[in-house]
Parts: structure tokens; sequence; C-alpha cells
């Protein structure tokens, strides 16, 4: 028995972290990139012309195929294809995206001799219709490997640590919006071209990083690929060895009508679109609220995600071997909800730097409790046959509210010239996921699903 055990590499410890290690570093990279130009925003205005509308827009980009059905799309071609090929089309993907992006910035790409892109489709620099194009490119890879990343999770820590692992994956990735806001900057001013600071090295930077991913996740196939066999000889069901395991179509019906899958997929898009749209726009914020320099305020919220990522992997452990998932996300709603009020009434009417750190830290504290005890709850709620379904389809959901809030942020931002009117839409959407969490229990508790329960077997 202990033979059969030792059978295949998800029990060997080096193993599996190995992996964990592989695809979460092309997460961390993937982050990087996604928040590289946040930082830099009033230097975009000042240098290609971008006002916070234009900005707004460009960042919706990022999920705007998403929404109209890539998603919908990349949750069969991972449950039909398997994480192998998808991770490898994801990864390129963000790649290419990446390429797109580059040229629409730099001094290759020349707006001015171009004139229809400035008048086609919406009235925006043509540079940022062009990054805007590629960050759509990128925005397919990224979200597609997010839920490929988590499926790849649940199969190689089925049984083990999967909370601890999901929860580790989420603090390394995480770690790339600390290194955006930190390194963006730094970047800018080191290239800085006849005293004006680059926005292009910072984000050749990232899209360089981005190829090294890729690079890890072709490894990752490669022990992939033996893990399957070793599944295959050990005798377990997968949907590459055994036919009833394999997807098809009409399994979705498992997920369409699952009431609690919908109650996290609402939840989900709601507790994002309070935090990431928010990113985008923090640093301007705290300029403006707090009327210091661009990099002062990049400084200060690079803290952001420094105790969610110290207090996730621990979170996860906790879920692990003690539960209480669903309590997590109830938490976690109410204390991001705090934060986006003290955004809005304390600090304008006390503008404090400490005030200011202290409260992006509390709120990377709520950034670590739901996603934490989120995603590990998926599988508890979805067979295994169409989880990656499950998760693109949550991702798509999240993908409508991510791509709609930056849009809605910088028209409110252009329409009431402050962040007042944002920082309430922001707290809205914390009232709202704290009526989902507690809906979520209740059902929990109603149909026992387990996400109160530990993970660990």
């Amino acid at each position: 028995m202990v033979e059969k055990l030792q059978q295949t590499l998800r029990d060997s410890a080096a193993a599996r972290w190995t992996v964990l290690i592989l695809v979460a570093s092309m997460m961390f990279f993937a982050y990087m990139f996604v928040d590289i130009l946040s930082p830099l925003a009033s230097l975009l205005n000042d240098t290609l012309g971008w006002d916070q509308g234009d900005f707004g827009t460009y960042a919706a980009g990022e999920y705007l195929l998403n929404v109209f059905g890539f998603l919908l799309l990349a949750g069969i071609i991972l449950d039909k294809m398997g994480v192998r090929f998808t991770g490898l089309l994801s990864a390129s993907l963000m790649v290419i995206g990446a390429a797109i992006k580059y040229v629409g910035i730099s001094d290759w790409f020349d707006a001015n001799n171009l004139t229809w892109l400035n008048s086609w489709w919406v009235d925006m620099p043509g540079s940022a219709k062009m990054a805007m194009f590629g960050f759509m490119i990128f925005g397919c890879g990224c979200e597609m490997a997010g839920t490929t990343v988590s499926k790849i999770l649940a199969k190689w820590f089925k049984g083990k640590e999967m909370a601890l692992a999901m929860g580790l994956e989420m603090a390394i990735a995480r770690i790339g919006v600390f290194a955006a806001m930190a390194a963006a900057p730094a970047i800018s001013v080191k290239f800085a071209v006849d005293g004006t600071n680059s926005v292009v090295a910072p984000l050749l930077f990232a899209s360089l990083l981005l190829v090294v991913g890729l690079i890890n996740f072709f490894v990752f196939t490669i022990m992939d690929a033996k893990f399957d066999k070793q599944l295959a000889a050990a005798g377990e069901a997968t949907a590459e060895n055994d036919p009833e395991e394999e997807f098809h179509v009409s399994d979705l019906k498992q997920i369409f009508t699952s009431k609690m899958f919908w109650i996290v997929a609402l939840l989900c898009v709601l507790y994002y679109s309070a935090i990431f749209p928010f990113q985008r726009f923090a640093t301007n914020f705290l300029e403006e609220t707090l009327a210091i320099s661009n990099a002062e305020a990049a400084g200060l919220f690079k803290w952001f995600p420094i105790l969610a990522m110290v207090l996730t992997p621990f979170l996860g452990a906790f879920i692990d071997y003690k539960g209480k998932g669903a309590t997590m996300m109830l938490l976690g709603a109410i204390i991001m909800t705090a934060c986006h009020c003290v955004f809005a009434f304390v600090l304008p009417a006390y503008p404090s730097k400490a005030l200011a750190l202290i409260t992006i830290l509390v709120l990377g504290v709520s950034f670590s409790l739901v996603p934490a005890s989120m995603w590990p709850s998926v599988p508890k709620i979805i067979d295994e046959k169409v989880l990656g379904s499950a998760y693109c389809l949550i991702f798509w959901v999240q993908n409508i509210g991510l791509c709609l809030v930056p849009l809605l942020i910088g028209k409110l931002r252009v329409a009431t010239n402050g962040y007042f009117v944002p920082m309430l839409v922001f707290a809205s959407f914390g009232v709202l996921a704290f009526l989902l969490s507690f809906a979520l229990k209740i059902e929990d508790k109603k149909k026992n699903y387990g996400l109160e329960l530990p993970n660990k077997q």
C-alpha cells in the first residue's frame, strides 16, 4: 500500500512544490506586467497625451475580449485539451499581447503617421488604442493562465496542502504588484531621455519577464506529462486515461444549475471589482489626496500586496487544517468596505501619509482573506471534470466587472473632478459582497458543501 502511494510525483513534496514555483512565477510576471504602467499614469498624460478617461479605457481593454466570450471558450479548451496545452497557449498569448502593447507606446509606433487611429472608434490617442489592443490579447492569456494554474494546483495538490498551495501562488503573484509599483518609477527615471522619464523602458522590462514565464511553463509541461503517465499506471481515473472522465459540453449543465456556484461567481466579481480597478487609480488618488509626487504615491501603494503576500499562505494552511473558508470571505468583505469608506470620507479630511499606509495595509489583509478562501472552495462545489470551465466561468463574470468598472471610474473621475464618488462606488461593491458572502455561509450550512471544513485528508 505504501508503495502504491509513492508511485506518482504528487506524493513527492519536492516535485509538487517545484510545480508550484514554476506556475506561480509565470503569474508573478503576469501580475507585474498588468500594473507596470499604473504608477506612470501622470507620465502617460505628459508624454503621450492620455487623460484619465483614456487610461481607464485602456485599462478596461485587458478584459474586453474575455467579456465577449473568450473566457467561456477558454474553459472548454482547458477541460477538453488539458492544462499543458492551455497553459502554453495562455503564456504565448501574454507574450504576443505584450509585444503589441510595447509597439504601441514606443517610438517605433508613431501615432502621428497613423492619423486614422486617432479618429477611429473612440476619441483617444492612437498610442492608447494600440496599447489597449495589445492589452486585450495579453488579457486573454492572463485570465486563461489564472484558471489553468488553479486547475493545475487542484490536480497536483489533491488531498494535500491545496489551500496552502493556492495561497502561496496568490502571494507570489501579488509580489508582482509590489514589484511593478516599486520598479516602474525607478526604471522610468533610470532610462530618462533629455530630462523626460521613460514609459517604454519599464514596459519592455516586464515584457521580457513574460518570456521567462513562458519558458518556466514549458518545463512544467514535461513534469505534468510524466505525472499523467504515473496516474494511469496507478489506476487513477483522469480525462486522459478514462473515457467516463472525459469532458463533454453537456457537462456544463452542472455549473449553470448550481446555486452555490452563482453565489461564488457574483461574490467574486463584486469583490475584485473593488480591488483591481482601484489599483489602477490608486497612485493618482494618493497623489491628489495627499498632494505628493507620483513616485512617493507609488511608494506608498506598493505596500498594498505585502500583507496579502505574507498572510495568504498562512490563511491557506489554516483552511487546510481548520477550515472556516466561508467565514473568511465574510470577514474580508467587511474589511474591504471599511477601507474604501476611509478613502472616501476620512483620508481627504485628514490627508495623512501614515493613515493612508495603514489603510492600504489593512486592505491587503482583506485581499488575503477572500482569495485564500474563495479559490480552494470551488473544487468543493463543482465536479473535477468541469472544474476548468467553472473557474473560467467565474473569471468571465469577474471580467465583466473588471472591464466595465475602470471605464465607469475613469468617467466618474472626469465628470466629478475628484475621487469621492469613485470611492463610494468601490465601498458599495463591498456592501454587496458582504451580503453575498452571508448568503454563501447560509447555503453551505444548509447543503453541507464543506466550505467550513478543512481540506487536508
